[in-house]
């Protein structure tokens, strides 16, 4: 195995599982699937038929959890109870890596939305601070999530400048989400293919893909509720060019498709890093 391989913690497609199409995938595991993916949120401490639908697949699958409410870049104190209980749902699932959204979602409350972190030096600092005390805690690496965001409350430094400060000063990976790049190039103007290529490495564990919804010619909304549109598609093809396969997920979280054709995305994914190594193979 190589170095860069080595560095992934699954291979291949996956899907993140949602609650709304756990039935079908049970009734018919899909060997096109490589991976799961998971929010622990909604998960962690949930018994019952539920739970028993979650271990169904996660002794089927490897699986990683994407955390929706850690809200790393709040001004509120961090809650490392939910970083402990993370801690233990990933041990009792055998789960493989946990990202997080470089955002915040509140502060004496929850605000239900992901919201920009200000895009500052200070705020460097203070989010690398609460990263490195969560790997502390988890006794691992996290990766942090490239965002979507529509009105930068500081733009002192750009979005990348940000991300790129904030994974050195932490020392954490990357979870780099091919369709946020997608959006925010559009909505604030900047060459999405550069911004991929400035991406580390070696920081990085696993894309993720997902659709958008279409505001106006120059507005995109980041939804995870439509198919993968054509720009993004091609991006991921690129990023596969520079980086090779890079293991990657589909994100769905509404308006589900029929099966087949929500397993036809996953099967593009599969078909275009498979394109990737026979090319690579044929240039020796």
């Amino acid at each position: 195995m190589s170095n860069r391989q080595s560095q992934y913690p699954v291979q291949g497609a996956g899907l993140g599982l949602r609650r709304p199409i756990a039935d079908k995938l049970m009734a018919d595991p899909p060997s096109d699937i490589d991976f799961m993916e998971v929010a622990p949120e909604n998960w962690i401490h949930v018994g019952g038929a539920l739970g028993k639908k979650l271990r169904f697949f996660t002794e089927r699958y490897p699986f990683l959890i994407h955390g929706l409410s850690l809200s790393i870049g709040s001004p509120a104190p961090l809650d490392e109870q939910l970083v402990r209980d993370i801690k233990a749902f990933m041990a009792d699932h055998q789960i493989r890596l946990y990202s997080e959204h470089l955002s915040y979602c509140g502060d004496d409350g929850h605000l239900y939305d992901l919201m920009p972190i200000p895009f500052t030096e200070d705020a460097v600092k203070y989010v690398a601070g609460r990263v490195r005390r969560v790997q502390d805690i988890l006794e691992q690496r996290i990766a942090l999530e490239n965002v979507s965001y529509y009105a930068p409350t500081d733009s002192s430094m750009s979005e990348k400048e940000f991300l790129l400060a904030v994974l050195e000063e932490s020392d954490c990976d990357l979870m780099l989400d091919i369709n946020n790049i997608v959006v925010n190039s559009i909505n604030h103007h900047y060459d999405a293919d550069a911004f991929m290529r400035d991406m580390p490495a070696e920081r990085i564990r696993y894309f993720h893909l997902a659709g958008h919804y279409v505001e106006a010619p120059d507005l995109r909304i980041d939804t995870h509720g439509a198919a993968v549109d054509n720009q993004s598609w091609q991006l991921l093809a690129d990023a596969y060019r520079h980086f090779g396969p890079v293991p990657t997920l589909l994100e769905r979280d509404f308006n589900f498709p029929p099966m087949d054709e929500l397993l036809d995305e996953v099967r593009r994914i599969k078909q275009l890093q498979n394109d990737m190594q026979l090319m690579k193979s044929a240039n020796g």
